[in-house]
């Protein structure tokens, strides 16, 4: 289970490799908050609860990180950890509570803005394991 960023002049690629669909989100939601904030700093104070839905994975994927960026930078909750499940029935779904403290600049390390996900470039391979490939417009 690991993430790594590709280099890219203006945005932020990510490549996460893990052993199974619920370990893929998880390392692309650490690879998310650990490219915004320094998820070490945030302290477990508060929790709020989110959901991400996608007519595949694809869009499941596309969902999830516009959703942990919606509660880091527009609702300014800084994530230390995250417990979910994911749903499959009509589509995908993923019923998320976040466990962290208000978003302090300076104490979280406050590192880059995104934007948005994108599907440019986007990919995921169920094989051994799951590989996902990912932009990020910063």
């Amino acid at each position: 289970m690991s993430y790594k960023f590709l280099d890219h002049a203006t945005d932020a690629i990510i490549e996460v490799t893990a052993k199974d669909l619920k370990e893929a989100f998880t390392v692309t939601a650490d690879a998310v908050i650990n490219l915004t904030l320094d998820q070490d700093t945030v302290e477990e104070k508060d929790n709020m609860e989110f959901s991400a839905q996608g007519k595949d994975l694809r869009y499941l994927l596309y969902s999830w990180v516009e959703e942990i960026v919606f509660v880091l930078i527009t609702e300014g909750f800084a994530i230390k950890r995250l417990e979910f499940e994911i749903i499959k029935l009509d589509g995908y779904q993923i019923k998320a509570k976040a466990f962290g403290e208000s978003l302090d600049f300076k104490k979280h390390n406050f590192k880059v803005e995104i934007k948005a996900p994108t599907f440019y470039d986007m990919e995921i391979k169920e094989e051994e394991g799951i590989y996902m490939r990912f932009l990020l417009d910063l």
